[in-house]
Order: structure tokens, then sequence, then C-alpha cells
């Protein structure tokens, strides 16, 4: 399948992937198809319809942002490869 100069030998090759004969005509095949689609959708008249992110409403599913009991210090230092003085210690990457 050949689209805009390029087709799909070239395609799957940039992308490094193998694909046979038999998938890279299925695969032409296929993306002819949507870009028939593509070409539908352009033709539809959407000046009244106001742009959005989401095809459905997104609600925010995080957690109310509230402080809660954490670490002591022995618990955050207890698996450090190096501490002192109550800290962590790092080589130093600065010279």
């Amino acid at each position: 399948m050949a689209h805009q100069g390029m087709n799909v030998h070239e395609v799957a090759k940039l992308a490094r992937i193998a694909l046979s004969p038999v998938e890279e005509d299925q695969m032409g095949r296929q993306l002819g198809q949507i870009l028939e689609y593509v070409t539908k959708l352009n033709a539809l008249d959407v000046s009244g319809v106001e742009p959005m992110a989401h095809a459905a409403p997104r609600l925010n599913v995080m957690r109310p942002d509230q402080p809660r009991p954490g670490l002591t210090q022995d618990e955050a230092l207890a698996n450090a490869p190096a501490q002192g003085n109550g800290l962590f210690l790092v080589p130093r990457i600065v010279e």
C-alpha cells in the first residue's frame, strides 16, 4: 500500500518490525481502510462542535491530600547502604 510516498514495507522497516509479505499485504489493506474512514470523518461538518479532550467526562479519582503517619527516622534509614548522623550518606558526584 502506498500513501504519500510511504509504503507498508518502508514503515515497517523504520519501526524495526519484521513483516512477512502476507502481513504487509494485510497491514496495507487495514491501513487503507483506516485512511478511507478518516477521509469520511474529514468530510463531516463539525463547525458547531466544541473541541474536547476526552470522549467521556473525567473525574479526579485521587484521594484527598491529607496528612497521615509516615516512617520514623530509624525506619527510613533501616535499609540505607550508608548512614551517618541520622542521614543517608551518598557518594560525592561533584568535583
